[in-house]
């Protein structure tokens, strides 16, 4: 049992799990019924109806069963107590792009933070079959399977994913970003969720994800990757879930990726 300020984290992780079934249940019929249209959001991004009724659920069960916790999420912002030392951070479809072109890698996230540090995270991917789960002294876990990074200590023996955007051009970093995959044995673009849960499996090394997140991408995959004995900071190599990039690693490579990026 992990108890954080009196609060049992497994029975958080239940409603996590819990929250992440209903959300599936509104998201993956319309992903496969193909029967949405796609909105587009000031910051180009797309939106679905999908987006909105996952984290409409998701939300209104928080408020009825954890009415003294707030609420972050991508579509409609904060709600709930403003002083909350408990919030949920969700992201009711991460990977909307995909989900709109039919491509089955989107997920769920569902993070619960306790005075801005992470402590619990479920990654559901009802289209790809999975689900990652992990709460801070738990253990990480996919499928009901518990899961850790691998043993992998040397960059030509890894396997690593990047995501480009145009993003690292502006900061100038897309060469670094092509050396690292250079260095690599392996390189591919898995992208979005996906790539940081591949990291916590064990199945690649690092993962470099796009410039300009926000946290409810990123406190639901922490808390999985860090349990699974992972490494997870932003491309300066500061541990955070606040800032607009991210890596995660097995911790062994983790400097050569962020030395990388910063050469």
């Amino acid at each position: 049992m992990t108890v954080v300020d009196g609060v049992d984290l497994a029975e958080e992780l239940r409603l996590a799990l819990h929250l992440a079934d209903l959300a599936d249940a509104v998201s993956l019929p319309v992903y496969d019924g193909r029967d949405f249209t796609v909105d587009w959001k000031a910051n180009r991004t797309e939106v679905t109806e999908a987006d909105r009724r996952a984290e409409e659920v998701i939300a209104g069960y928080i408020s009825t069963t954890r009415p003294h916790h707030g609420i972050v999420g991508e579509e409609h912002g904060t709600s709930g107590p403003a002083d909350a030392r408990w919030r949920w951070v969700v992201d009711p479809i991460d990977g909307t792009s995909n989900f709109a072109r039919g491509i089955p890698v989107w997920a769920s996230l569902i993070a619960l933070v306790h005075d801005d540090e992470p402590v619990v995270g479920v990654v559901s991917a009802p289209a790809l079959g999975h689900r990652w789960w992990a709460a801070r002294g738990l253990g990480a876990f996919a499928d009901g399977r518990p899961i850790g990074v691998s043993a992998i200590d040397t960059i030509d023996e890894a396997q690593v994913s990047v995501t480009f955007s145009a993003g690292w051009d502006r900061l100038g970093r897309t060469g670094a970003l092509v050396a690292l995959q250079q260095q690599a044995y392996r390189a591919r673009g898995f992208g979005d969720f996906w790539q940081h849960m591949l990291v916590a499996e064990g199945a690649i090394e690092i993962a470099v994800d796009a410039v300009g997140l926000a946290p409810y991408d990123v406190a639901a995959v922490m808390v999985v990757v860090e349990e699974a004995g992972g490494t997870f900071t932003d491309r300066l190599g500061e541990r955070t879930w606040q800032h607009d990039t991210a890596v995660s690693s097995n911790g062994r490579l983790h400097r050569v990726a962020i030395d990388t990026l910063l050469a």
